[in-house]
């Protein structure tokens, strides 16, 4: 793609501006990154949908930031998301972002236009990692999560935004290893080219998508939305995620669908769970055998053990109860030694799933 027609897609859209400082006095949120973050061609973009499940889910936010837009339905606009701009330009800006508006949480994703742009992508690893460290000294005590960046229709920039990502979980590593409050979210396994409005930015469909990453990857992080407020009132009671799951029933009443990311070492399996029986599940463990040489370095909306071989994971307090025909999306980060492969079969509370 031209670098003209690159700028031409990143352009603005109508109503965005200056932040109008929408405080609710709730948790800070900070959106941050480019024109996906901003929500070009969907004005709000993600941003619509996590509000809403955040809403939904009981959570008190506070989006923060110097940015304004989106429709009425999103209850806050205000955002960091400036379209067209590259790692090293909101590098060069973050950190008084971050002294003004004091985020507790930073939502990053940020990268695309390195690669649109074709900016030193082989440096644009380095810069991201710098970036992180100016924001992690400028907000000690926010988490930090760093999302890869999702796919590109044009083949070539693809290639680049895969070896970009590939490098992303190393840095993320190498931030948590040194004490850092930093978290990997996978959104390029996310989408496909299917959820491009114009082959950069998603669709409504597309961005609601990474709504439900980032709404899953915050929930994994105790503090990084407030407390989690429970489940509305109600007679029944949820288990803990120490309790013995209760078995769902017949063989087959549940199905799995694996999606796997690999890079040069590294790999993620996203699974989404379904209960595909009649009775609700409360409580759950899911049984699987890795790939020979593969072994898990962390995952998100679930307990994981051992770290190869075998594996139950087990749920969070959060995700516990499956009514029929719902479904809960979990995922891990594992090392590999060649075989890149998934999990051939699954066991729910001891009851053997089909594959999707």
């Amino acid at each position: 793609m031209a670098l003209a027609a690159t700028a031409a897609a990143l352009s603005p859209v109508a109503g965005t501006g200056t932040a109008a400082a929408e405080s609710n006095g709730g948790v800070r949120v900070m959106p941050l990154g480019d024109s996906i973050t901003e929500g070009t061609q969907v004005p709000g973009g993600y941003r619509i949908g996590l509000w809403q499940r955040l809403a939904a889910g009981r959570y008190t936010i506070d989006f923060v930031g110097s940015q304004y837009n989106g429709p009425a339905g999103l209850g806050d606009h205000d955002h960091e998301g400036h379209p067209g701009w590259r790692i090293d330009q909101i590098d060069a800006n973050v950190t008084g972002w971050l002294r003004t508006h004091t985020p507790r949480t930073v939502l990053l994703h940020i990268g695309t236009n390195d690669v649109l742009q074709n900016y030193n992508v082989s440096s644009a690893p380095s810069r991201l990692s710098a970036l992180i460290d100016h924001i992690t000294a400028a907000a000690p005590n926010a988490e930090v999560f760093v999302a890869t960046i999702i796919p590109l229709s044009n083949s070539g920039q693809e290639a680049a935004a895969r070896t970009f990502n590939a490098a992303i979980p190393g840095i993320v590593r190498s931030k948590v290893n040194s004490g850092r409050r930093v978290h990997l979210v996978d959104m390029h396994g996310r989408l496909t080219t299917a959820d491009l409005i114009d082959g950069v930015h998603p669709t409504a469909t597309g961005y609601d998508k990474m709504a439900a990453a980032w709404y899953q990857a915050l929930q994994s992080v105790p503090g990084s939305i407030g407390q989690d407020p429970g489940p509305s009132p109600s007679p029944s009671v949820t288990p803990s995620p120490s309790a013995t799951p209760t078995p769902s029933g017949e063989p087959g009443a549940c199905r799995v669908g694996v999606t796997v990311n690999a890079w040069n070492t590294g790999l993620t399996d996203n699974l989404v769970i379904t209960n595909t029986g009649s009775s609700p599940i409360n409580g759950w463990s899911l049984a699987f055998t890795l790939p020979g040489g593969q072994t898990v370095t962390g995952g998100w909306n679930a307990t994981y053990t051992p770290a190869g071989g075998r594996i139950t994971a087990r749920n969070v307090t959060y995700n516990a109860s499956l009514a029929p025909g719902a479904s809960t999306e979990i995922g891990f980060q594992a090392t590999h030694t060649g075989d890149t492969g998934k999990p051939t079969a699954f066991t729910l509370n001891g009851a053997a799933c089909t594959l999707s």
